[in-house]
């Protein structure tokens, strides 16, 4: 696996750090997840009350292939063991609101003291530092700082936010791609590094194209209006959705002669002199005009004919059947406590392959007593500090995973 004998100890919790150290778990990393002893807050949310057995729909979408401990971080043992941890790791991830971790006793000049060639990554909701700082941060409140929420929506609703967590996923993924580079740092140089992520700083990292071409084109926001159902405010017609007699597709970029033809339309060939940009609305009125005289197969077949840019608008319940999603085995079912459920596969594939799903720690700690006989505890002392709440532990229910 790419990152075997990396080790990274995770001290995050929601959805942004969570979902940066199962990237890293997915790619071979041994992720140790420290949660408190009553287990990490993800594990009593979920989405839509979504519960598998009990077991959060939340904490299973971002926290595989990780083994877990519970800590309790305000004990003086429960501290021990963590630095212990720490002392055996390659990586220390948190995201507590800035100076929480600090305040526990785990500052980065704490962490050097114990491991000083280490990774340090933190991912705040708005940075360590700045006015912002100590401001509760959540992928919906970044959407709307970064302004995200204002290119979105319809002419009808108004700005209108992302259907779903993108600020997290995107975060999780950059402060991920930030700790694999300095990973490489470490290995070329034996140097540590500082790595920090944050939802706002995602957010705006998401609207690149869009923010780029807004400065440098001097543009006020009234250029962002919704006045049009097109996708973006800044490609030109036909790039939007538009109706079938059966439901709707997507129309992308493409030659608008090729569309005129595609769908035999008088209106859509004397639409050719129009700027495309400048006169969006009109061109995309006359393509709607045209795209609801046909079902969505008739639509695909002429399209694909002409070299027309197109995809059908899919909902959640179509994904499973999508033919290219199965050939490319992007969700894997599975058995947790005899129910079954569907999980959303690592992204990437090495070398053709899929990553394994190793481990889903389905209870609080685990994974407590196999970690601390690592660290040298002997068994005594691990029932002692088990006993004391310092730590918690629970039985391996390996048994009741597996995947289909």
């Amino acid at each position: 696996m790419l990152l075997d004998g990396i080790r990274v100890v995770s001290f995050c919790h929601f959805l942004q750090g969570p979902a940066a150290a199962q990237y890293l778990a997915d790619m071979g990393a041994d992720v140790v997840k420290v949660e408190p002893v009553d287990g990490a807050y993800e594990r009593r949310w979920s989405g839509a009350n979504v519960y598998v057995d009990g077991i959060s729909g939340f904490y299973l979408c971002a926290n595989r292939n990780k083994r877990s401990i519970g800590i309790d971080l305000k004990s003086a043992d429960g501290r021990e063991v963590a630095r212990r941890l720490i002392a055996s790791a390659d990586v220390v991830m948190e995201n507590f609101r800035p100076g929480v971790f600090a305040r526990l006793g785990f500052s980065e000049e704490a962490l050097r003291e114990i491991n000083p060639a280490l990774i340090y990554a933190s991912a705040s909701g708005f940075g360590s530092t700045g006015p912002m700082a100590q401001k509760p941060g959540q992928d919906l409140l970044a959407q709307a700082r970064s302004g995200l929420v204002s290119v979105t929506g319809t002419p009808e609703g108004g700005p209108t936010p992302v259907g779903a967590a993108i600020v997290d996923q995107h975060g999780g993924a950059l402060l991920a791609m930030g700790i694999l580079g300095a990973i490489i740092r470490r290995m070329r140089e034996g140097l540590g590094t500082r790595v920090e992520g944050s939802l706002l700083n995602a957010g705006i990292d998401l609207q690149g194209e869009a923010l780029v071409n807004f400065f440098a084109g001097n543009l006020s926001r009234e250029v962002l209006s919704r006045e049009s159902n097109l996708a973006t405010w800044f490609h030109a017609a036909p790039y939007g959705v538009y109706p079938a007699k059966d439901g709707q597709v997507i129309v992308s970029l493409c030659d608008p002669a090729d569309l005129a033809v595609a769908l035999d339309d008088a209106a859509l060939r004397d639409a050719a002199s129009l700027d495309r940009f400048r006169d969006r609305d009109e061109y995309a009125r006359r393509l709607r005009a045209a795209t609801k005289r046909f079902t969505r197969s008739e639509l695909a077949e002429r399209f694909d004919r002409h070299n027309v840019w197109w995809a059908p608008l899919h909902y959640y319940d179509d994904l499973l059947s999508d033919p290219q999603l199965q050939h490319a085995q992007v969700f894997r079912r599975i058995t947790v406590r005899g129910h079954p459920m569907v999980l959303v596969n690592h992204p990437n594939r090495y070398d053709g392959g899929v990553p394994e799903l190793r481990v889903l720690a389905l209870e609080i700690g685990e994974h407590t007593r196999e970690l601390m006989a690592e660290l040298g505890y002997g068994r005594d002392e691990i029932e002692r500090l088990v006993a004391s709440q310092a730590v918690a532990a629970s039985e391996l229910a390996e048994a009741n995973l597996k995947a289909s």
